[in-house]
């Protein structure tokens, strides 16, 4: 589908909830931030999860500019700047979504590697809860003093994030923001996503990455009881 924003539209994905599992509408709505290598088929299999768990899911492509190679130097760059058009992006999922017939209004908003950064800055940025994955912490940690509600996970052989989970829990903690951040043992890096990477695939082991459906399942646990309490 395509998003409306200041510069005409971007492209996303939308995954609507089934009436028959989760009854009539209005529900609740979910913005999804894929990682960096973009929307790819896992990204819209996350979504499609959201919608199966009740929500109107989408997952606007912060690429639609010109494709990976083209943007995500640029993207990255308005990442660590925490602002730029990739946060208005996002911000105009939200709105999309808040604005329909069938959404209740209230939008949490997930992230996943570099969408996990994304959705820890987001927190700040009118949405009602946020549950990042594996996302770095902004240079500018005052960025949290008006947080919604964040449930995150990390791995802890993730060796790109040492010690951010414990990070960010104490700086909810000492702002008494409603948290759940957690750190999965056994976990690494992309520890939720499914890539296929052909014979590649073996690699992401050896880098700290990698599918864990333990921890990946206990995730998605914690991310759906955490957004009923604050969604719902």
């Amino acid at each position: 589908m395509k998003i409306p924003v200041a510069d005409e539209a971007i492209d996303g994905y939308l995954a609507e909830p089934s009436r028959a599992v989760s009854g009539e509408p209005p529900w609740p709505g979910v913005v999804i931030v894929h990682d960096a290598i973009g929307l790819t088929e896992d990204a819209r299999d996350i979504t499609e999860r959201f919608a199966t768990g009740g929500y109107l899911a989408l997952s606007p492509n912060l690429y639609s500019r010109g494709g990976l190679l083209r943007c995500v130097k640029t993207v990255f760059k308005e990442l660590g700047a925490a602002k730029g058009q990739a946060f208005q992006d996002i911000a105009a999922a939200r709105e999309l979504l808040a604005a329909r017939p069938d959404c209740t209004g209230k939008v949490g908003v997930v992230g996943f590697c570099m969408g996990g950064g994304f959705a820890i800055v987001a927190a700040t940025q009118g949405f009602d809860a946020s549950a990042p994955y594996y996302g770095a912490l902004p240079k500018d940690l005052s960025i949290l003093d008006d947080a919604c509600p964040v449930v995150a996970s990390f791995g802890k052989k993730d060796p790109s994030l040492k010690g951010t989970a414990a990070k960010l829990e104490k700086e909810l903690e000492t702002r008494g923001i409603p948290h759940d951040v957690k750190e999965y043992p056994d976990a690494g890096h992309s520890f939720a996503n499914q890539f296929n990477l052909g014979p590649f695939t073996p690699l992401t082991k050896i880098t700290g990455m990698g599918f864990h459906r333990e921890s990946s399942e206990d995730a998605w646990r914690r991310v759906f009881a955490f957004f009923a309490e604050h969604l719902r």
